[in-house]
């Protein structure tokens, strides 16, 4: 019992942290605090998570990642991407949403313990390939988040006053242009991730993985085609939004989960 607790120690301390963070810049919050003056702030319990993700993709000297490990990876470069981000950006509450998810997903990482070997000796190829499609999920993952928070702040302009929820928000336009240039960096980041995996597999292997990983691709690739000719906006690109990053979720997300708890047994 001891050793558990000493275990879940650091992911506590980290998500106590995320959590405290995620109360001053929570949408809708009224504070003293200026948020522009506290960009940094998530960088600090940001730096212990970047450490328990990746000792626990290198624990034992192999290459290991599990469905709550990969989860809190993502959480991981959710929050570093949207410290960067606020530099430049006014990200306004959705900043604190994104820390309340990582404190969730990091606690689990370390209730769960679930780091599932893929290669007995690491590989630079192989982390590389990990990296990249995490960083994918990460980026489609705030493009998803931006897509529900239009949806709520395009329902809460026919109500006066705003919902406290949507009150510290950014413009409407705002969130949909942060959501469109997220998708790009997305899809690029995506094209190369599935480029990489085929050269990792030598060749196009047909797993559940690879259809949902290419059915996402085609997705993201239609909606941003339909941006460029039509000037898809509002409704039509958020609903193709949250369908692709749900194709995309399906890829590892969703089958890791049925193999782990369902199946009891890895990819």
């Amino acid at each position: 019992m001891s050793d558990f607790i000493t275990h879940l120690l650091p992911y506590g301390v980290c998500a106590g942290a995320y959590g405290a963070q995620a109360v001053v810049f929570w949408p809708g919050r009224v504070t003293s605090l200026n948020p522009g003056n506290w960009r940094l702030l998530p960088l600090l319990p940001w730096a212990l998570h970047a450490w328990l993700v990746f000792a626990a993709m290198l624990a034992g000297g192999a290459v290991s990642l599990g469905l709550f490990t990969a989860l809190s990876a993502v959480a991981a470069l959710m929050v570093m991407a949207y410290a960067v981000a606020a530099w430049r950006y006014p990200l306004g509450g959705m900043q604190g949403v994104v820390l309340a998810i990582a404190a969730i997903l990091v606690l689990l990482q370390g209730l769960f313990d679930d780091a599932t070997p893929l290669l007995h000796a690491p590989d630079f190829s192989l982390i590389a390939h990990l990296l990249a499609s995490l960083t994918a999920y990460s980026l489609f993952g705030i493009a998803a988040l931006h897509a529900l928070f239009i949806l709520m702040l395009e329902r809460s302009l026919h109500r006066h006053p705003l919902a406290n929820a949507v009150s510290g928000l950014p413009p409407l336009l705002t969130l949909e242009r942060l959501m469109f240039r997220l998708i790009q960096a997305g899809f690029a980041v995506l094209s190369l991730t599935l480029l990489s995996g085929v050269v990792f597999a030598g060749g196009v292997p047909l797993t559940h993985m690879t259809v949902f990983g290419m059915a996402s691709w085609v997705i993201f690739g239609w909606l941003l085609l339909g941006r460029m000719r039509h000037g898809w906006r509002g409704r039509r690109a958020v609903y193709w939004t949250l369908g692709g990053f749900a194709t995309l979720f399906l890829a590892y997300m969703g089958s890791q989960f049925v193999y782990e708890f369902l199946l009891d047994r890895s990819v």
